[in-house]
C-alpha cells in the first residue's frame, strides 16, 4: 500500500481505539450507572446518532470543498474538547447527553473524510483502500473494546479519560501527516447532483446510491443491537462485563487474520461485489438466528463469529460501491451519505430495539431483524437497473487487500 494509505490506516486505528473505550458501554452506562430505561438510553443514542449524521453530511461535502485535512482537524478539535468534557462531567445526565452529540458531531466529520482520502490517494486499488480503512476500523473496535472494558472493571471514569487521550493522539497525527497528503481533496465541482449538465446520469447514480443505502441502514439497524440491547442483555443473563468485552475483541481479531481466508472465498467464487453484500446478508441472517436460542457466553461468541464473516463480506463493499458511483468532485458526498446512512442505523436501532425488546423480549427482536434482512436482497438487487456501467456485478481482481 502507498504511505499515504498507511498513515491513514494507522489514524483510523487510533481514532476507533479511542471510541471504542466507550460506545460498547453507552447503554450500559446509561442503564445501570445513571438509571435510566433501555427505551431512555436507545433515545439518548439516537441523538448521537443524529448528531453523527449531520457530521457525515457537512465532513463529506467540506472535504469537496476544503480538503480532508482541515475538516479532519475541525472534526478533532470538537471530539478531543468533548472528550475531555466527559471525563469530569459524566455523572450529570444532561451533560452526558450534551457531549455525547458533540462527540457524534465531531466524529461524524471525520469518517468520511479519511474513506474519501483513501480512495482518492489510491484509486487504482479499487476496493483495497477501503478494505485497508475498515480493517483499521476492527483493530480499533478490538483494542478499544478490550481495553475499555477492563478500565470499566476498575472506573467508568478511566473510559472516559482514556477516550479523550487517543482522541488527542489523533490530533497530533492528523496535524502532523495529514497535511501533505496528496489527492485528498474533490475535484471543486460545485455543480449539484440535480442540476444540468451530466444530469440525469448523475441523478440515476444518486439514486442507486439511496436505493443501495436502503438495505445498509437495514443491516446498521441490526448490528446496532450488540452495543446497545445485546449488551444489557448479556448482562440480565448473569454474563460478566469483561466476557461481553471479549465478544469485541473477537470481532476485531477475526477482522485482521481471517482476511486471506475472506480474500480465497471471494477469489474462488464470490466475486462480484453484489455477489458480497448478498453472501453476507444471508450469514447475517444466521447470526441472529443463533442469538434468538442465546443463554449462555458459548452461544454469544457463535452468534460474533457468524455476525463477523458476515460483515467481512458487506461492511467494505457498500463504500467501494460508492466510490465508483461517485461524480467526479463529489467522492466526499457520496461516503458521507454512506457514513450517515450507517450512523442513522446505529442512531434509528438501539430506540427500535430497546422499545421492542421493552415491549416483547430479546428473542422477538432477534426474529424481527432476521426477517429484515431480506428488504437488504432486494435494494441490492435494484440500486443498478439503470446504471450503464455495472461493474459491482462483474468479476474484479483482487478484491480483498
Amino acid at each position: 500500500m502507498p504511505r499515504a494509505i498507511w498513515i491513514l490506516v494507522i489514524g483510523m486505528a487510533i481514532n476507533v481505539t479511542g471510541a471504542s473505550f466507550l460506545w460498547p458501554l453507552n447503554t450500559i452506562y446509561i442503564n445501570q450507572e445513571l438509571g435510566m430505561s433501555l427505551t431512555v438510553a436507545g433515545i439518548v443514542l439516537m441523538f448521537n446518532g443524529a448528531a453523527g449524521i449531520i457530521g457525515n453530511l457537512i465532513g463529506g461535502k467540506l472535504f469537496d470543498r476544503i480538503g480532508g485535512y482541515k475538516t479532519i482537524i475541525a472534526g478533532l478539535i470538537i471530539t478531543t474538547s468533548s472528550a475531555f468534557t466527559l471525563a469530569m462531567l459524566h455523572e450529570s445526565f444532561t451533560a452526558y447527553v450534551l457531549l455525547l452529540v458533540g462527540l457524534g458531531f465531531g466524529a461524524g466529520m471525520m469518517v468520511p473524510c479519511m474513506y474519501a482520502m483513501a480512495g482518492s490517494v489510491w484509486p487504482e486499488g479499487g476496493r483495497k483502500p477501503f478494505n485497508a480503512m475498515y480493517v483499521a476500523q476492527n483493530v480499533g473496535v478490538a483494542a478499544g473494546a478490550a481495553i475499555g472494558g477492563l478500565l470499566a472493571s476498575y472506573r467508568f471514569d478511566f473510559v472516559f479519560i482514556g477516550n479523550g487521550i487517543m482522541y488527542l493522539f489523533v490530533f497530533f497525527l492528523a496535524f502532523f501527516f495529514f497535511r501533505n497528503l496528496q489527492g485528498e481533496r474533490g475535484a471543486g465541482s460545485a455543480t449539484n447532483v440535480f442540476e444540468q449538465g451530466q444530469l440525469i446520469e448523475n441523478k440515476k447514480r444518486f439514486n442507486a446510491l439511496l436505493i443501495l443505502c436502503a438495505g445498509f441502514l437495514v443491516c446498521w439497524i441490526a448490528y446496532s443491537q450488540w452495543p446497545s440491547t445485546i449488551s444489557v442483555h448479556t448482562q440480565n443473563l448473569g454474563i460478566p462485563l469483561s466476557q461481553y468485552s471479549l465478544l469485541w475483541t473477537i470481532n476485531g481479531a477475526m477482522i485482521v487474520f481471517c482476511q486471506p481466508i475472506i480474500k480465497f472465498f471471494i477469489n474462488r467464487w464470490v466475486h462480484s461485489l453484489k455477489s458480497q453484500i448478498y453472501v453476507g446478508v444471508t450469514i447475517f441472517m444466521g447470526a441472529y438466528l443463533v442469538l434468538a436460542q442465546a443463554d449462555v457466553f458459548t452461544a454469544f461468541v457463535a452468534a460474533m463469529v457468524i455476525l463477523t464473516i458476515g460483515e467481512m463480506f458487506v461492511w467494505p463493499a457498500v463504500p467501494t460501491i460508492a466510490h465508483r458511483l461517485a461524480p467526479e468532485g463529489k467522492a466526499g458526498f457520496y461516503q458521507g451519505i454512506v457514513n450517515s446512512i450507517g450512523t442513522g442505523g446505529r442512531l434509528i436501532g438501539p430506540f427500535f430495539g430497546g422499545l421492542l425488546a421493552d415491549l416483547y423480549g430479546m428473542v422477538t427482536v432477534f426474529y424481527v431483524l432476521t426477517a429484515m434482512f431480506l428488504i437488504a436482497y432486494v435494494t441490492t438487487a435494484l440500486f443498478d437497473r439503470k446504471i450503464t456501467d455495472q461493474s459491482f456485478s462483474r468479476k474484479e481482481e483482487s478484491t480483498v487487500s
